[in-house]
């Protein structure tokens, strides 16, 4: 009498379970696309004012880190660029002298041709003043050459120190915390006059815009499933509130895993699913890790 008690209870049990389980072709839980934000430089965190929960907009200036030792570098490296431009030789005013001389040889070279014509002059006066003049070129040459090769070389230096500076000028730039992705921050890893370094991360933000339900599904439902593919997702709120959602398969992946232990599926036999993502517009209901079913509507 007792067993066969215990055995309708059990039945009955079981049938009220199926009856509220409502049909699906398959389930997972929702995520996000999330981001980790890292320090790019190294330095004490002057301000960081963001907290847990935040919704932030990308571009937003969130934090700063002291910037003291950088900027000095930078001010070292002008004085340096200053020095290097005001060593620049002016060409000009470096061969004047030189000019002048080859402008005088030439006149007198232009004298005693006139001469000549009058047998006023030698033959061999004209050499001497061509032999000048070919000195005095030479001369100007070698200060053109000289004063080039400086030249060169101060440009290349002055090149090398505005490279530098760009440098500088990027580590300043990283040194505002700039948040990058409009989102929600869901994690905050850093607090004011804490000390930052390279990759160190600072907080984690989430586009809960748009979720994502990571779901499986066995290789029959997998052939009737295509990227795009509209599908239907139900999240429970409670014993009597259900909410239902318009989705989006964007992923199906391409090699198949054994079944998750926490994942049921139409077939729950399957030994081997794909993950598929169907992406929905969430409402403010729809956190991740929370539980969803998909109807594909095959």
């Amino acid at each position: 009498m007792k067993q066969s008690t215990s055995l309708f209870f059990a039945t009955l049990l079981l049938a009220s379970c199926n009856g509220n389980k409502l049909k699906h072709d398959a389930a997972g839980t929702f995520e996000a696309t999330e981001v980790l934000i890292s320090s790019e430089v190294a330095g004490v965190i002057k301000r960081f004012d963001i907290a847990e929960g935040q919704a932030i907009e990308a571009g937003t200036p969130v934090g700063l880190i002291d910037t003291t030792q950088i900027y000095l570098q930078k001010l070292q490296l002008l004085g340096s660029q200053r020095a290097l431009r005001a060593g620049r030789p002016d060409v000009n005013k470096q061969i004047t002298a030189t000019r002048e001389e080859i402008a005088r040889i030439k006149s007198e070279k232009r004298r005693i041709e006139n001469l000549l014509k009058g047998d006023a002059a030698t033959r061999q006066q004209l050499d001497d003043i061509d032999a000048q003049l070919k000195v005095a070129e030479a001369r100007m040459d070698a200060q053109l050459n000289s004063l080039q090769t400086n030249i060169e070389s101060l440009d290349e230096q002055t090149a090398t120190l505005d490279a530098q500076i760009a440098q500088i000028d990027d580590r300043l730039a990283k040194c505002k915390i700039i948040n990058p992705l409009t989102g929600t921050v869901i994690g905050k890893y850093a607090e004011a006059l804490e000390l930052a370094s390279p990759a160190r991360p600072l907080y984690r933000i989430a586009d809960l815009q748009t979720m994502f339900l990571r779901a499986y599904v066995t290789s029959e439902q997998l052939s009737k499933t295509a990227l795009g593919q509209p599908a239907v997702v139900f999240t429970d709120y409670g014993e009597k509130e259900r909410r239902e959602y318009a989705g989006k398969i964007v992923w199906i992946s391409d090699r198949a895993e054994f079944t998750p232990k926490i994942i049921q599926t139409k077939n729950e036999r399957a030994n081997l699913v794909y993950a598929v993502k169907i992406a929905v517009s969430n409402d403010g209901y729809l956190k991740i890790g929370m539980y969803g079913e998909v109807d594909f509507g095959n």
